[in-house]
């Protein structure tokens, strides 16, 4: 038993943090009291706290960069971390965007591809008005970007594509006969 110095409150070693060089090898002050002063150092200028947090990760960032990455390599967490996004971001809770994605098939909403481990699925929504409207994968995503959302630009490479295909599939079927008639029967 110690009697902090701080509070005046008598508590187990357990509650004091260690100190070598001090007569019982344990600090003056509490961990409570410790950590409301810290609190208070903060408080009173939050730029040199954040400052001395950024210069130690730049000095040590090969430790920082292996500890990002080992602590994405488990499944919990970086679930976690999806939930956090998700409800940061969108507003939404990972079970309702497991409920999203089920409703959809459990893929991608325009071409069925399901999520890897290594790859989340996007959620899609509208820019202007941030409504959700399905859950997409990268490639689909990035290509409703890249139309701007414009329903007109998007039917026009449609029937874009639409005046090639009749070509492509007379292409195949040609092959495809090609194939037979070499076969021996």
């Amino acid at each position: 038993m110690k009697v902090c110095k701080k509070c005046g409150l008598e508590k187990p070693l357990d509650d004091y943090y260690r100190a070598t060089g001090t007569r019982d090898g344990h600090r003056g002050d509490c961990k409570v009291c410790d950590l409301a002063a810290k609190k208070q150092r903060y408080l009173a200028d939050p730029a040199k706290s954040i400052a001395r947090v950024k210069r130690w990760q730049q000095e040590n960032a090969d430790h920082v960069n292996a500890y990002h990455q080992s602590r994405r390599a488990k499944p919990e967490v970086k679930r976690a971390d999806r939930s956090a996004y998700l409800k940061r971001k969108y507003g939404i809770t990972i079970e309702q965007y497991d409920e999203l994605l089920a409703s959809q098939g459990g893929g991608c909403a325009i071409c069925g591809l399901e999520p890897r481990l290594d790859i989340s699925l996007h959620l899609d929504h509208d820019h202007e008005s941030g409504q959700l409207r399905g859950i997409l994968c990268f490639r689909c995503n990035n290509a409703l970007g890249d139309f701007d959302d414009d329903m007109s630009l998007l039917r026009t490479a449609v029937r874009y594509l639409e005046s090639y295909l009749p070509v492509e599939d007379e292409v195949a079927l040609i092959r495809e006969r090609a194939r037979q008639l070499r076969r021996p029967a």
